[in-house]
C-alpha cells in the first residue's frame, strides 16, 4: 500500500490550510525528508490536522491555525525556542533566557496573553508535562530546533479535543521522525551593540559623586554568544517497513551582565526632568538606623568612624551584576522509531531527554531592613567593634543598648546565584492502524510517560540566625580578641564576629561562616494511557445527499496521573535566608483524571453552485477528576465556501482547565509583588502620600507613621502571602471564532480571522496591590492588608498583604488575526515570495472581584498589568528565491506602543507617574537573512536580527520588575541586547 511521502504531508498540509495560516515563504528544504518507495507494503498513514482528531481529505480547519516551518526556524536562527514563538504576533513572553530574577530556568508559550498554564503545548499531538514543580507549565527547552517539522500555533479553547489548560489554544510540534542519512548542523551567533541610550549621560552623573557604583560602559563588538551542535541520524528499515531517527544535539549560552548595556547599567528611576539611576539603600558599607530616633547612618572609614547616610553618594547600585542573559548549557537525545508489523498495525515510540543546567544571578544578598531575621539588631555597649563615634550616634551606654535597623550589602561574597538544573524524560509507545474486522475504521492506542527532575542549589546568601550571633561580639578575656557571645558560651563554637562596623573589616572568615546554600529538589510526572478510534463512515453510506465526502466520527479513552513533589531544604522552610520575603514551603500532591471524548464532522452540501462546501463539526469531551469535580466541555464550528476561492468558517468552544498541583496545594508562605509606592508614604516620585490619613488608618496605620518614607520600598517590591487551595474548582472559558479566507489568484491569499476568548472562575488571588488600592478607595479588602507593627510597612518585617488562590477572577480578550501570503514568478531570476501575520487587541479586559468593577489592559503596560499588551503587532517578510541556489530574506517586525497603567482613567489603574514612564514607544525591528546551497551536501545560512541596533523601551525598574522585566525593560518581549549575528552551515549525506 502506498504511503505519502512525508515531505508532501507537511507540504499539503501547508497549502491546503491556505491563508488561514503562517507559512514560511521558501519551500521546505529537501534534505533530510524520507523517501519510501511506492507500494511497499504496511499501514498507509493518514493526515489530521491541529485541533481535530479526525483525518480530513481537505484539511480545512474552523479555527485560525499559524504554521511555522523548519525554513522560519533557519531564517529567524532564534537563541532559544521561546524567542523564535514570541516574534509571533498572537503570542506573549513568558519564562525565558533573557530572565534572572525570579527565573525558573524553563522556557514557556503563552497564547493570546492569558499565561503559559492555559495555552496547552502538544508533541505529535500529545501533550508535554509540566517542566518545573516550580511553575507549572510545559518546557519548551527540550524541544530540539533541527527535528521539527513544522509547529501549529491553534487558537481557540481545544479541551474537548485535548482536555484540559486549552484554554487559549493548542501550540503543536510535529517531529521530523522518518529522517533519512546523516545531518550535521553547527550553529554561532553573539551580539554586537554600540552604545548610545539617554540613560548614559544620567549615569555618568552619577558616577561624579559615586564613581564606584555607577559607570557607563563602553560599545560592545562581541557578547552572548550561543553556539550548537547537532547529529541527525535515520534510516529505514525491513523494507520500507520501518524507520528509525536519531538526534543528539549541544547548546551553550554565555551570559550577559546588565552592567554590559547603557540601558541597564543602573537600575532606572523617575522624575520630572527624566529617568534617574536610583538605588538600593542597604549599601556596601551599609544604612544603620537608629529605630529610636529614626536617624540614618552609614560607616564613614576604617577607623569606624560614622556620618549621616547621603543617597546620592552612598546608594548600592544592584543593576550592574544582574544577568541579562543567563549562561545556560543544555544536552538533547531524541530517539523515534516505527514499524509496520502488517498492513493493519503499525508500532511506533518516541524517546527524548533533556539535561539543562543555567545559571541565574542578582546582586549581592547580605542583610536587608527588617525583611529577614537578621536585620533588627540590640547592640551592646560591650561590643568591641563598635567605636566611640557609632555609639555616640546611636546613644549606646552601659545601660542602654542600640536598637539599630540594618542593611548591608555582602559586597565581599559576590552575587546570589541560583543554579538551576533539569532532567527531562518522555516516552511514548503506541500502537495505530486499520481494524481488520472494520474497514474504514483506524485505530490509536498509546502510552506516554514524562518526568521533569529539578535541583537548584542557591549560593551566596546569609543565614540570619547567624547573622544575629556574628554580631552580638563581646571581648575574649583568655585573648582580649572580640569573639561571638555564642561562640563563648559554646552554643556555637563556630561563630566568627562579622565586623561590617569599620571599611574592610569583614574576614573571609565570617563570611564562610555567614554564607549558607540552600537547596531544593523535586520532580513532576506524568502517566497518560490513550485510545482513539476514527472512521470516515461515507464507505457505509452515512453521508448526506449533497455531499460527496462521508460523515466523520472521532471516539476516544483517556487516563492521565499528574504527580509533583517540591523538597526546599531547612533553610528555606524555616526562612532563615536573608534574601526571601517568607518561609519556602514543601509540594506534594497527585490528582488522576479519566476521561472520554467524541468528534463529528458532517459534510452538508459539496460542489453545488454556492456551496463548494458547507459543513458543520462538533466535538465533546467528560472529566471527571480524583478532586471530585467533573467537567463537560464541547465545540461546535461550521465552514461555508460558496465558491473554491473564498470560504467563510467559524467556531465555539467551552473548554476548563483543571487546577493544578501548585495551585491547590501550595503551603502558605510569604512572596513579593511590585507596587511603584505605598500610598501612605512617600510617593514614587517623591512628593507627600497619595491617600490621605483617614484613608490610611483602614490600612491598620498607626496615625504617627503616615507619610513615613520608610513605608515605600525604593525597590518597588513588597511582601505578600501566598498559598493554594485544595477546594478549587475547574476554570471555565468560552472562546468565539469567525474568519473568512480569501484565494483571488493561485499566487495570492489572505485570511482575517475575529476571535474572542472569555474565562471565568480565574484560578488567581485578589492582586495584593489592587487590595491596597481598594482599601484606600473604597474600605473593601481591608483585612487583607497586615502593616509590620514597628514601622507600618508592608516590605519589612511583619507587613505583608494575604493573596492566596480562589476562584474569583474574570477575564476576557478580543481581536483580529489578519495573514497574506503572496508569490510572484520572477521569470529567470527566480521567485518573490511575501508572507504577512499581523495581530490586533481589541481588549484585554480582567475583573480581578466581581461586582467591583474592571480594567482593559490593552495597550498598555505596568505593575497592574504586566507585561506589554500592544494593540497591534505584525510580522512582514519578503524572500528573494534567486536561481542560484542563494535566498534573501528580508523581515519588518513592529510592536505597537504602550502606555503605563498608571496613565489609565480607569480607578484600579490610576496611580502617580512622571511623563518619562508613560509610554514604551513602539519598535521596528528589521531582520536580515540568507541561505546557499553550496551543493547537495551543504547549504550556509547566515543572518542579522535587529539589523539597525534598536535599544528595547525602557521605563522605571520598579514598574517593569520580576518575573516579566528585567535590565529596565522587559526583554521576553522587545530585542534586549543590540544587534545578533549568526551563522550556521548544514551538512547531509
Amino acid at each position: 500500500m502506498k504511503r505519502m511521502h512525508r515531505k508532501k504531508l507537511s507540504l499539503a498540509v501547508a497549502q491546503a490550510l491556505g491563508a488561514g495560516i503562517f507559512v514560511g515563504l521558501a519551500a521546505p528544504a529537501a534534505f533530510g525528508q524520507p523517501a519510501p518507495a511506492a507500494g511497499t507494503p504496511g499501514y498507509q498513514e493518514k493526515i489530521t490536522v491541529t485541533g481535530t482528531r479526525i483525518p480530513s481529505p481537505n484539511l480545512d480547519s474552523t479555527s485560525p491555525i499559524s504554521i511555522i516551518t523548519p525554513i522560519d526556524i533557519q531564517i529567524e536562527h532564534p537563541v532559544s525556542i521561546e524567542n523564535m514563538l514570541n516574534n509571533m504576533p498572537q503570542v506573549f513572553a513568558g519564562q525565558g533566557n533573557f530572565l534572572s530574577n525570579a527565573a525558573t530556568g524553563t522556557a514557556s508559550v503563552d497564547l493570546r496573553g492569558l499565561g503559559p498554564s492555559r495555552t496547552l503545548v502538544l508533541i505529535n499531538g500529545r501533550r508535554v508535562p509540566a517542566g518545573d514543580p516550580t511553575i507549572y507549565a510545559a518546557d519548551l527547552n527540550g524541544i530540539p530546533l533541527p527535528l521539527i517539522q513544522r509547529v501549529d500555533l491553534y487558537t481557540g479553547g481545544a479541551s474537548a479535543v485535548y482536555g484540559s489548560d486549552a484554554i487559549s489554544g493548542v501550540v503543536n510540534f510535529i517531529m521530523n521522525d522518518r529522517f533519512q542519512g546523516v545531518q550535521f548542523d553547527i550553529g554561532h551567533s553573539f551580539y554586537n551593540h554600540q552604545q548610545g541610550n539617554g540613560l548614559a549621560s544620567v549615569i555618568a552623573a552619577r558616577a561624579l559623586t559615586n564613581p564606584t557604583e555607577f559607570k557607563v560602559p563602553g560599545d560592545v563588538d562581541s557578547d552572548g554568544e550561543v553556539e550548537n551542535y547537532s547529529v541527525t541520524m535515520g534510516s529505514d528499515f525491513a523494507n520500507g517497513k520501518g524507520n528509525a531517527t536519531v538526534f543528539l544535539g549541544y547548546t551553550r549560552s554565555h551570559p550577559v551582565l546588565q552592567r554590559d548595556r547603557d540601558y541597564s547599567a543602573c537600575a532606572t528611576g523617575q522624575s520630572a526632568t527624566g529617568f534617574t539611576c536610583g538605588g538600593s539603600s542597604t549599601s556596601a558599607n551599609g544604612r544603620f538606623t537608629d529605630l529610636n530616633t529614626g536617624n540614618n547612618f552609614t560607616i564613614a572609614d576604617s577607623a569606624g568612624n560614622v556620618r549621616p547616610f547621603n543617597s546620592g553618594t552612598d546608594q548600592f547600585n544592584f543593576a550592574p551584576f544582574n544577568f541579562f542573559q543567563r549562561p545556560d548549557e543544555r544536552y538533547l537525545a531524541d530517539f523515534f522509531a516505527h514499524y509496520d508489523i502488517n498492513p493493519w498495525m503499525r508500532s511506533y515510540t518516541e524517546f527524548q531527554f533533556m539535561e539543562d543546567r543555567t545559571l541565574a544571578q542578582i546582586a549581592p544578598g547580605g542583610i536587608f531592613f527588617g525583611t529577614d531575621p537578621g536585620s533588627t539588631n540590640v547592640l551592646t555597649f560591650d561590643n568591641p567593634l563598635l567605636t566611640g563615634s557609632f555609639k555616640n550616634a546611636f546613644g549606646i551606654t552601659p545601660t542602654t543598648p542600640g536598637d539599630v535597623l540594618i542593611g548591608r550589602r555582602d559586597v565581599e561574597g559576590g552575587g546570589r546565584q541560583n543554579d538551576l538544573r533539569h532532567d527531562d524524560y518522555r516516552g511514548v509507545l503506541g500502537f495505530k492502524g486499520e481494524l481488520p474486522f472494520a474497514p474504514g475504521w483506524d485505530y490509536d492506542v498509546w502510552y506516554q510517560m514524562g518526568k521533569n527532575v529539578f535541583t537548584n542549589s542557591f549560593f551566596n546568601d546569609f543565614s540570619g540566625s547567624k547573622i544575629l550571633k556574628a554580631l552580638d561580639v563581646v571581648t575574649d578575656p583568655s585573648t582580649g580578641q572580640p569573639v561571638c557571645r555564642s561562640a563563648l558560651a559554646g552554643t556555637d563554637p563556630n561563630c566568627v564576629p562579622y565586623d561590617i562596623f569599620h571599611i574592610g573589616g569583614v574576614s573571609q572568615a565570617a563570611l564562610n561562616y555567614l554564607i549558607t546554600p540552600a537547596y531544593q529538589t523535586g520532580f513532576t510526572e506524568q502517566s497518560v494511557f490513550g485510545g482513539t478510534v476514527s472512521a470516515d463512515l461515507g464507505m457505509y453510506g452515512w453521508k448526506l445527499p449533497w455531499a460527496k465526502d462521508g460523515v466523520g466520527v472521532a471516539f476516544g479513552l483517556e487516563r492521565r496521573v499528574e504527580k509533583l513533589e517540591f523538597n526546599p531544604d531547612i533553610e528555606y522552610i524555616t526562612h532563615d535566608l536573608t534574601s526571601f520575603a517568607g518561609a519556602t514551603l514543601p509540594i506534594n500532591g497527585r490528582y488522576t483524571v479519566k476521561e472520554a471524548y467524541t468528534e463529528v464532522k458532517v459534510p452538508i452540501i459539496q460542489d453545488r453552485p454556492w456551496a463548494q462546501l458547507l459543513s458543520v463539526n462538533g466535538s465533546y469531551r467528560y472529566s471527571d477528576y480524583s478532586t471530585n469535580h467533573t467537567t463537560d466541555t464541547f465545540g461546535i464550528g461550521a465552514e461555508w465556501a460558496p465558491i473554491k476561492d473564498l470560504r467563510f468558517r467559524g467556531s465555539y468552544q467551552e473548554a476548563t482547565r483543571a487546577a493544578n498541583i501548585i495551585e491547590l496545594f501550595l503551603g502558605q508562605s510569604l512572596n513579593l509583588f511590585n507596587m511603584a509606592a505605598d500610598p501612605c508614604g512617600t510617593s514614587a516620585i517623591g512628593g507627600p502620600p497619595s491617600a490621605t490619613l483617614e484613608q490610611c488608618l483602614r490600612t491598620g496605620l498607626p496615625a504617627n507613621l503616615y507619610g513615613s518614607a520608610n513605608l515605600t520600598n525604593q525597590a518597588g517590591q513588597y511582601n505578600y502571602l501566598q498559598g493554594g487551595n485544595a477546594l478549587l474548582e475547574p476554570e471555565k472559558s468560552k472562546s468565539y471564532t469567525l474568519g473568512v479566507v480569501w484565494s483571488p489568484m493561485r499566487n495570492l491569499s489572505g485570511s482575517v480571522d475575529f476571535w474572542k476568548i472569555k474565562l471565568d472562575k480565574v484560578v488567581s488571588r485578589i492582586p495584593p496591590s489592587l487590595a491596597v488600592t481598594n482599601c484606600i478607595n473604597s474600605g473593601t479588602n481591608c483585612d487583607l492588608i497586615h502593616r509590620d507593627p514597628t514601622l507600618g510597612a508592608l516590605w519589612t518585617g511583619g507587613g505583608f498583604v494575604t493573596g492566596t488562590n480562589i476562584n474569583l477572577a474574570k477575564r476576557k480578550t478580543q481581536g483580529l488575526d489578519v495573514s497574506a501570503n503572496y508569490v510572484q514568478a520572477l521569470g529567470g531570476w527566480g521567485s518573490l515570495g511575501v508572507n504577512f501575520v499581523g495581530t490586533y487587541v481589541k481588549e484585554f479586559v480582567t475583573e480581578p472581584i466581581p461586582g467591583l468593577g474592571d480594567y482593559d489592559c490593552a495597550g498598555l503596560y505596568g505593575a497592574t498589568c504586566g507585561t506589554p499588551t500592544p494593540k497591534w503587532r505584525h510580522k512582514l517578510r519578503g524572500t528573494w528565491s534567486t536561481p542560484w541556489n542563494v535566498d534573501l530574506s528580508l523581515t519588518w517586525r513592529h510592536i505597537d506602543s504602550v502606555d503605563v497603567d498608571l496613565s489609565s482613567g480607569n480607578a484600579l489603574l490610576t496611580g502617580d507617574f512622571f511623563p518619562v514612564v508613560k509610554t514604551l514607544s513602539e519598535r521596528d525591528y528589521i531582520d536580515l537573512a540568507g541561505s546557499w546551497a553550496i551543493n547537495k551536501t551543504f547549504t550556509v545560512w547566515a543572518g542579522v536580527n535587529n539589523l539597525f541596533d534598536k535599544d528595547p523601551p525602557i521605563t522605571d525598574s520598579s514598574i517593569a520588575g520580576p518575573a516579566a522585566g528585567n535590565g529596565n525593560t522587559y526583554p521576553q518581549v522587545y530585542d534586549a541586547l543590540g544587534r545578533r549575528i549568526f551563522i550556521s552551515l548544514t551538512a547531509k549525506f
